[in-house]
């Protein structure tokens, strides 16, 4: 019943946003997306109320025995790690769009595809992690180290990524173009049927997003290795990051210190991951560095946003 419950929960969310709080070919709005952020982040947050009944009715398979604040905890944990690392993910989102010139009011269908794609995706990729985890004596320690490169990748890294353009293998393939036709996928070009930009841009988005979940999936079986709390929280930290790219779109490289956040979050989950045969940290010691990280990285930037008004004016 649980996964069920997690499957309507979601479909009827994304049917709202598709149907009745987006409606189509209108571009996205600022105070549309502050509604839709707020609207998407208190479902995630609210979800939690039913993963304690979950866990404490006994509906699920609780096989690693967590308690009904424990399972809390966990999600809470799991979803803030993954929409945290999904603020590198909006960068490269903004990228793709600038590289396909992809109009505002055609980025929101391409989303919300992306957005059906990762759920599936996401899905197989947990299922194959936690085989790893649960068959593999010290694959823990493999995720950590490879978590602990990312994050020095990262960190050493510009803050600006560059244009994302087509991959040319691909590009040759499936005959992808920059040619834009409304909101088509496939047009005639030269008397040639070709995959339009608006196609190009929607395979590139669903590519990167396989990218980073090689990244967050690890990050969150530092967390908790249960199958249930992984996969929804992911699914509802997806969901929210779609709002969140148009909320934040105008306003990304003032939030640069957020990367730093990033970074302090991916170096302690890689070290969690590590030193998870010889020690067990607190779930509200992981939650509360997590909250911590990325309230110092909103504050100073806040901050640096300020000095550079006044050093305008």
């Amino acid at each position: 019943m649980p996964w069920i419950i997690l499957l309507v929960y979601a479909l009827v969310l994304l049917f709202l946003d598709f149907f009745v709080l987006h409606k189509k070919g209108e571009a996205s709005s600022m105070k549309r997306a502050v509604f839709e952020t707020i609207f998407f982040i208190s479902n995630g947050l609210l979800f939690s109320i039913l993963v304690y009944w979950f866990y404490n009715s006994g509906h699920i398979a609780n096989t690693n025995n967590l308690t009904p604040t424990k399972a809390v905890f966990n999600y809470l944990t799991g979803y803030m790690v993954e929409l945290s690392l999904s603020v590198d993910n909006l960068f490269v989102i903004a990228a793709i769009f600038t590289s396909f010139k992809i109009p505002n009011k055609h980025q929101h269908n391409l989303l919300f595809l992306g957005i059906l794609g990762a759920i599936v995706f996401r899905g197989v990729l947990i299922h194959l992690g936690l085989t790893l985890m649960n068959n593999i004596h010290g694959m823990s320690i493999v995720f950590g180290l490879f978590l602990l490169f990312t994050a020095i990748k990262m960190l050493k890294s510009d803050v600006e990524h560059k244009e994302t353009g087509k991959p040319k293998g691909i590009a040759k393939l499936l005959r992808l173009s920059k040619v834009l036709d409304g909101d088509k996928f496939m047009t005639k070009v030269d008397g040639k049927r070709v995959f339009t930009g608006l196609f190009g841009a929607l395979i590139t988005i669903e590519f990167t997003d396989l990218l980073f979940a090689l990244d967050s999936i690890p990050a969150i079986l530092s967390i908790t290795t249960d199958e249930y709390i992984v996969y929804s929280s992911n699914i509802f930290a997806i969901m929210g990051l779609r709002s969140l790219y148009f909320f934040l779109a105008n306003m990304l490289e003032k939030f640069a210190y957020l990367k730093y956040s990033v970074f302090a979050i991916l170096l302690f989950v890689s070290l969690k991951l590590i030193t998870a045969e010889y020690l067990e940290l607190p779930e509200w010691f992981s939650l509360a560095f997590i909250g911590l990280s990325l309230g110092v990285g909103i504050y100073i930037s806040m901050l640096n946003i300020k000095s550079k008004t006044k050093s305008d004016i």
